[in-house]
């Protein structure tokens, strides 16, 4: 069952959720509706007719590794091709660089698009983004020139390399050299693992961003530095010279996303790979940290595209296949499985969670572009602390929810779901590895609670709970939505008072608190898609007196409704659990596991 894009649910989200019109206003950005339409139109056709139907071909024909190269799933290198050439991959980068400078917002729904048609194919253009903002804030005005051009053309793609056999999130532990050079390059040494598309044959280079440790380096974090470390090595002309000292040693054999090739990579085994240092030595973590901050949200989008196709393919199942009669008795024959109660209720699970989440990852995107494009300096600051709080949330929530609702997706198939050959089970495979890719979850619940909320005293978690309260007394103006008050209300309590007990107690009884990080990751998580949903509901209230989509906007509120009463509860029970059940966990004896 092919994938096809939720155009009408994407504009709507963008336009009424995410409040593009008043966004692009306030930074001046010339695209009215229809343009937006357009382009998202032109995104859908790409994605639908080239990229979707690679899915389960890369599935079925992995990349490979051969006499040292990475031979690339087919159809990858065609898709690769229409996705570069139509600019793409420049599209929310600047236009001094060669892109096309469009806000995060419209980019957001592209990239929705492209990672519903092919998570793994799409983790080579999420890579490539990244390098291309990192080189953008740290990079030289030379390294600009000389590699982001060539990234945003599709010539060449760019990896993040971080992770080493023996550090994995702990990248103080990070034991890869860069030996400083006459010329003024480096020698770089190591190994690392987990690079995603650091070898294939898509592009005529790779543009490695490596980090390694210098001669005189301090110990720990504080001594790491980040360098450019091409596959091919660069002449002073932009045309390619020689191999450089990199090889790809293997590729790991995974549970999902088994297209996109996952790499070992060795540096300098032949004499040292040639780099070049990208800023300052000794700060190559904190400019990591832009690529890395950057694939997190997009990692966030991942999860929320991969839910989309998981849901259609469980729906137009549900919709076809004929099984048992009704538990009311209203048929006296089987009838398609969709009229049953408890496949209503999983397939309203489904479309439930992926619009909360989608309508809170857009609306998390047009504050990132008010952060960094608005002509005031005290909204760009609100804006940035509102994006860096939503931020773990989008990536941590969408993701463990991408894990449950595609398994949902194969409940719903039943028997026929656990077959590979359905391709339901695919979706489940794929989406495990997001809640793990760029911080766990646990690291995005330690950064929610020590970065996001302590910082400002709760400020900004705050202030997001009484935008849900204002929500909360629009719904209440509605008989039509009075339904949905209540628990959001209680949901909008229960995250005030585990945002109290965040900071009260967690210098005090740390142990205790991060205990019950990831749960207040996802209680903030279930409440800003609740929140989000809400909104949603009452701009379709607004428009229900104008006549047309009327089955499309009753979809809206019924499918907020159901969030309201089958999700939003969680939040009490989350709440408990981390109030209460802290010493549970800190006070048990490692010794008795």
């Amino acid at each position: 069952m092919p994938y096809i894009v939720p155009q009408k649910d994407m504009l709507f989200t963008l336009e009424h959720v995410a409040n593009l019109s008043q966004v692009f206003a306030e930074l001046n950005i010339d695209l009215d509706a229809e343009t937006v339409a357009g382009v998202l139109d032109e995104a859908a056709k790409l994605n639908q007719d080239i990229v979707a139907p690679t899915n389960r071909t890369g599935d079925l024909q992995p990349s490979y590794l051969k006499d040292g190269k990475v031979i690339t799933s087919p159809g990858f290198k065609e898709a690769f091709q229409a996705y570069t050439q139509g600019g793409w991959q420049g599209l929310s980068h600047p236009e001094e660089v060669g892109g096309q400078g469009l806000p995060k917002l419209l980019a957001t729904a592209c990239s929705e698009m492209l990672n519903s048609s092919n998570l793994s194919f799409a983790l080579c253009t999420l890579l490539t983004d990244g390098a291309i903002e990192a080189l953008l804030t740290a990079g030289s005005d030379e390294m600009k020139q000389q590699y982001i051009p060539r990234m945003i053309s599709g010539e060449w793609t760019g990896s993040m390399n971080l992770t080493e056999p023996q550090a994995g999130s702990d990248l103080a532990l990070v034991r890869s050299r860069a030996e400083p050079q006459a010329d003024g390059s480096y020698k770089v040494f190591g190994t690392k693992i987990f690079i995603t598309y650091g070898d294939h044959d898509l592009a005529d280079n790779i543009v490695h961003l490596v980090l390694a440790r210098t001669p005189t380096a301090p110990e720990g974090i504080k001594g790491i530095s980040l360098f450019v470390v091409p596959k091919i090595l660069v002449n002073a002309d932009g045309s390619l010279g020689a191999p450089n000292d990199v090889a790809c040693l293997s590729l790991e054999h995974k549970l999902g996303i088994k297209a996109s090739p996952t790499a070992v990579l060795q540096f300098g085994d032949h004499g040292g790979a040639t780099g070049y240092l990208v800023g300052e030595e000794n700060r190559g973590l904190e400019y990591m940290f832009i690529m890395m901050n950057a694939a997190r949200f997009s990692v966030g989008i991942q999860g929320l595209a991969v839910m989309e196709t998981a849901y259609q393919m469980a729906r137009d199942y549900a919709a076809e296949r004929l099984q048992s009669r009704p538990v009311d008795g209203s048929a006296r024959e089987a009838v398609a499985i969709i009229h049953h109660p408890d496949v209503k209720r999983m397939l309203l699970t489904m479309k439930a969670t992926i619009e909360g989440c989608r309508a809170m990852s857009y609306y998390t995107a047009g504050l990132s572009d008010i952060a960094h494009h608005h002509a005031d300096a005290a909204t760009r600051e609100a804006a940035l602390a509102q994006y860096e709080f939503m931020v773990p949330l989008v990536k941590g929530f969408n993701t463990e929810q991408s894990v449950d609702i595609t398994s949902v997706g194969v409940q719903i198939h039943g028997g026929m779901g656990f077959i590979e050959e359905t391709g339901a089970a695919q979706f489940h495979r794929d989406s495990r590895i997001l809640p793990i890719y760029e911080g766990t979850t646990a690291i995005q619940a330690n950064d929610l609670i020590g970065r996001k909320t302590l910082r400002d005293g709760g400020a900004v978690a705050l202030a997001f709970a009484d935008q849900i309260d204002a929500t909360a007394a629009e719904l209440a103006g509605h008989d039509a939505l009075k339904s949905m008050v209540q628990p959001l209300s209680d949901a909008n309590h229960a995250y005030r008072n585990v945002v109290a007990h965040v900071l009260a107690h967690t210098k005090t009884n740390p142990n205790n608190v991060f205990a019950g990080s990831v749960l207040y990751l996802k209680l903030a998580g279930m409440l800003m898609a609740g929140w989000h949903s809400a909104r949603a509901a009452l701009a379709a209230q607004s428009l229900l007196s104008s006549g047309t989509d009327v089955a499309f906007l009753q979809g809206k509120i019924g499918t907020a409704q159901f969030y309201m009463q089958h999700v939003l509860p969680q939040t009490g029970a989350l709440a408990k659990a981390i109030l209460d059940g802290g010493e549970a966990v800190a006070g048990f004896d490692v010794a008795l596991f």
